[in-house]
């Protein structure tokens, strides 16, 4: 099929995976973890030769540490349980209320549509929006990079072989197989069939689909985020999180880029925080006043871009300032929106900091690492999104649905 043939087949799926009970969408959700598990072996040899030709092709590290599903399996299934046991949003009754008319008025919850889904290197991202798509009743047209192909075309059929199984259509789940970078650009342009468009990549690719789609688009997964250690926090424990923050898994966007340090206690924190760190292999830009405190070789002085570049990598940006307020205005011009937050012992201080920071998930006294579809229970994320419509941080089940309004009366008419 081309890519419009896909789209009208996607619309027509619609009508049968809205209406399916939720028993039905789990049984599928069950048998798509199945699948998985019968077919490990090919879907790990097919990543194999998607990780083979990325190395060829000199794939930037992070891109590679995203692309591989080795050790990653397990976990996938998990979140695969995760999304079966949770709640299903769809037909959920909310907001009722009585008017004075007696007309009885209340929200119903349900399915966006044709979700189009454009992602690079994450091939888990394959079965964590089509599970979440599947659950909360939605179709979704995927499009992974070129280079996660092999294994995508291992995915997607056994998911379609689960959709079948379960009596769903399997067009609920279609993947565009052509690399071809124009198919993007037609499939921005199909707003009769597609009702929203999920970018999950880098600033690149969400710049392009802002720019080019015809279909309403949700950013987000661009993080640059950042950690204040302010005068008062606990040094051993602010250590641990920042430790956890940046090398945990240093490759994804909840991880640290930036980390601020009060004045009053950066002579002796900051030494701390570079030992610590570098002996995980991390690097280190610093303005000039952390600079005069470290003299070492993994250390230099930042540019002014790198206050606006997020990582992926172990490098860490680090600043001084003289104050909790300065700290936020740095936040506020070069946050993504994504994550931030606060090590403090002072209530004061986390709640301005909580009120003052606008991004999607905001800390006090712990890692951004957590910003994550999993780790907030929602079992998987189709993706993190950075705005302020509709959806905000990691994007689950509710996150994709809507509403429509139910109005109850008895033969009313309007006066």
């Amino acid at each position: 099929m081309n890519l419009k043939e896909m789209a009208i087949e996607a619309k027509k799926a619609t009508v049968k995976i809205r209406k399916a009970s939720t028993e039905q969408k789990n049984r599928a959700l069950f048998e798509i973890k199945m699948n998985l598990q019968k077919n490990k072996k090919a879907i790990l040899d097919a990543n194999v030769l998607d990780r083979n030709a990325a190395k060829e092709r000199g794939l930037d590290p992070s891109l590679l540490e995203r692309l591989s599903l080795e050790s990653k399996l397990d976990g996938i299934l998990l979140e695969l349980d995760q999304v079966i046991a949770l709640p299903d949003p769809i037909q959920e009754i909310f907001d009722e209320k009585l008017l004075p008319n007696g007309l009885k008025l209340s929200k119903r919850r349900v399915p966006i549509g044709v979700i189009g889904v454009i992602y690079e290197s994450r091939p888990n991202v394959t079965i964590d929006i089509s599970a979440l798509c599947i659950k909360s009743g939605n179709v979704a047209i995927l499009r992974g990079g070129s280079e996660t192909l092999h294994t995508n075309k291992i995915l997607v059929p056994l998911i379609q072989q689960s959709l079948l199984s379960a009596g769903l259509p399997e067009a609920s789940i279609q993947l565009i197989a052509n690399s071809d970078r124009s198919e993007i650009k037609e499939l921005l342009k199909l707003h009769q069939y597609i009702d929203l468009i999920i970018p999950r990549g880098s600033s690149v690719l969400q710049q392009f689909c802002l720019e080019n789609s015809q279909i309403p688009v949700i950013t987000g997964g661009v993080g640059i985020c950042h950690l204040f250690v302010d005068e008062t926090a606990h040094v051993d424990q602010s250590l641990k999180v920042i430790l956890n923050a940046k090398t945990q898994r240093p490759t994804v966007c909840n991880a640290l880029d930036t980390l601020l340090i009060h004045e009053s206690i950066a002579k002796t924190f900051l030494p701390q925080v570079v030992h610590l760190l570098k002996e995980k292999g991390c690097f280190f830009k610093l303005d000039d006043k952390a600079l005069s405190l470290v003299a070492d070789p993994s250390s230099s002085l930042a540019k002014t871009e790198d206050w606006d570049t997020e990582w992926l990598n172990l490098t860490l940006s680090i600043k001084i300032v003289p104050s909790l307020q300065e700290a936020i205005e740095h936040i506020q011009i070069h946050s993504t929106g994504h994550s931030d937050g606060i090590l403090t012992e002072n209530i004061s201080h986390a709640e301005t900091f909580l009120n003052e920071v606008d991004s999607a998930a905001v800390y006090v006294n712990a890692s951004t690492r957590f910003t994550d579809g999993g780790q907030f229970g929602l079992g998987a994320e189709v993706a993190i999104s950075t705005q302020k419509i509709h959806a905000r941080g990691p994007m689950a089940l509710r996150e994709l649905t809507s509403y429509k309004w139910i109005v109850l009366g008895n033969y009313h008419t309007r006066s």
